[in-house]
């Protein structure tokens, strides 16, 4: 069974920066995303690295501040986060999928359990 293990979460001070890491058990998937669900709220689309890592899109919140790379050797995901806002508080998972590849986090096959990122102002 295939699962996505999310780390690097963390509190930090808005302005600062964390990094967040997602493993992969099996092999890289075609699509590999970035989501954050804040409390009382849906999951938020964050970014996606899709085609194995040909395309990488932000939505327009985290753009300019989020980077997502991908390793397909070392079968892992990041997402570099600076700039970070109180807003940017939440739980973030990654997500993966062989074929999917929108902004909806139920679609997505594979979802790993999440990482709390704190932001203070």
């Amino acid at each position: 069974q295939v699962q996505l293990v999310e780390s690097g979460g963390g509190s930090v001070q808005a302005g600062g920066s964390l990094r967040l890491s997602c493993a992969a058990s099996a092999n890289m998937f075609r699509n590999m995303a970035w989501f954050r669900r804040a409390p009382g709220s849906e999951p938020e689309w964050v970014g996606i690295s899709s085609s194995f890592g040909g395309n990488t899109f932000y939505a327009d919140s985290v753009k300019g501040r989020f980077t997502i790379s991908r390793d397909n050797l070392k079968k892992m995901l990041g997402l570099q986060m600076n700039s970070l806002k109180p807003e940017d508080t939440a739980i973030y998972y990654c997500a993966a999928d062989s074929s999917y590849g929108g902004r909806s986090y139920g679609s997505y096959k594979y979802r790993g359990q999440g990482t709390q990122v704190t932001v203070s102002s």
